[in-house]
């Protein structure tokens, strides 16, 4: 009898393996047709997907307006409390956006359409500069010489076109965000965030009569750590940015800085990226005013951008974030860099988070071979 059920396993096996790769061998011989079912399939549920993003983002947010709404002692309110908090959510993003379409974005458009129109103005007050450096000037070798002659030669117009950038991103965006997209991913993150406790009630269960006790507690915890830490990475950091972007803004509008806005815009979202980013943003911007005014207040923005980003790591950044993710900078640098390396600058943000969850993993690995280790040391003895 068991040399009956271990062939049948036996030839069970062969027969999914010889059907998975009958399954590969179809999928390379139709590459571009399986790729056009694939693209027509990810482009039909990219609303669905995208308004779980939103959901997603908005959950905390909905979670605290529900609750300050639920001890406020009128029934109507009180009972309605969770619909109320997805009302005030949306409004505060309806008119946040409206503050950074009407007031913030057409500064910071007017600054980057003025500092590409001039920049062949600020080459050649580079290059005048240059040229009046003394001949025995380390800066006046060779090598340097060749690499500037070769950045001469390149046709700088056809790459700082602003009104075709400009374009490539609305049409950009247009294919990514369609109207009726949009329409279709904001009331799936509705109801998602009004049926929030039903969606997480049916997925539970379902998880629990799929896997055994021990191994549904474990996804649990690890889908609740790893959402706690996404959540609160992306938000914090989100949060953050905008309060150094305001306050780089307005210190830079106040000392003079020419592209004020631009470069506070510029210093606040590269600061989303962590260690990495505050420095890039920094470099940039003080070329960017070195070229524009000069030496002196280059070094005076220098001192007030690292003074400001010394208090926003120590003060501000502390008390938005709150509990630390636990990450030694080493580990944060490493991230940071290989995310950066395959998936570009959102590779680079959400590193941190991803290698928090990893390190999580190893930690409770570990733990649990230890313990392992040692029950059976005990044992033994």
């Amino acid at each position: 009898m068991n040399e009956i059920k271990h062939n049948w396993k036996r030839w069970l096996y062969w027969f999914f393996l010889g059907l998975a790769l009958i399954c590969i061998y179809k999928i390379l011989d139709n590459y571009e047709n399986v790729m056009g079912v694939l693209n027509t399939f990810f482009g039909v549920i990219s609303p669905f997907l995208i308004g779980i993003f939103i959901a997603y983002l908005l959950y905390m947010p909905s979670r605290k307006f529900e609750e300050l709404y639920s001890k406020i002692k009128v029934k109507f309110i009180a009972k309605k409390a969770r619909i109320l908090s997805v009302i005030t959510v949306y409004i505060i993003i309806v008119v946040a956006i409206s503050i950074l379409f009407s007031v913030i974005l057409p500064i910071v458009f007017e600054s980057i359409t003025d500092f590409f129109g001039n920049i062949p103005n600020y080459i050649e007050q580079v290059m005048n500069t240059y040229n009046n450096l003394p001949q025995d000037s380390i800066w006046k070798s060779q090598i340097v010489q060749d690499e500037i002659h070769n950045l001469q030669n390149i046709d700088i117009k056809q790459y700082l076109d602003v009104e075709a950038i400009f374009g490539y991103l609305v049409n950009a965006v247009g294919a990514i965000f369609s109207i009726v997209d949009i329409f279709i991913a904001i009331i799936v993150s509705v109801y998602i965030l009004v049926d929030r406790r039903k969606i997480l009630t049916f997925f539970k269960r379902l998880v629990g009569a799929i896997f055994k006790e021990r191994i549904y507690k474990n996804i649990d915890k690890y889908f609740n750590n790893s959402n706690e830490i996404f959540f609160k990475f992306i938000a914090s950091q989100f949060l953050d940015a905008i309060v150094v972007g305001i306050l780089v803004s307005i210190a830079m509008t106040i000392m003079g800085v020419k592209y004020a806005p631009l470069l506070g815009f510029f210093i606040g979202l590269f600061n989303m990226i962590p260690y990495v980013g505050a420095i890039i943003a920094t470099v940039i911007s003080a070329i960017i005013t070195l070229i524009t005014g000069g030496l002196s207040q280059t070094i005076w923005m220098l001192i007030v951008v690292i003074i400001l980003q010394q208090i926003d790591a120590n003060i501000i950044n502390p008390r938005i974030v709150g509990k630390s993710l636990k990450i030694s900078p080493l580990l944060v640098l490493f991230a940071v860099t290989f995310g950066g390396a395959y998936f570009g600058i959102l590779g680079m943000f959400l590193a941190v988070p991803v290698i928090a969850v990893i390190k999580i993993l190893l930690d409770d690995f570990i733990k649990y071979k230890e313990t392992k280790k040692k029950k059976g040391i005990l044992g033994t003895d």
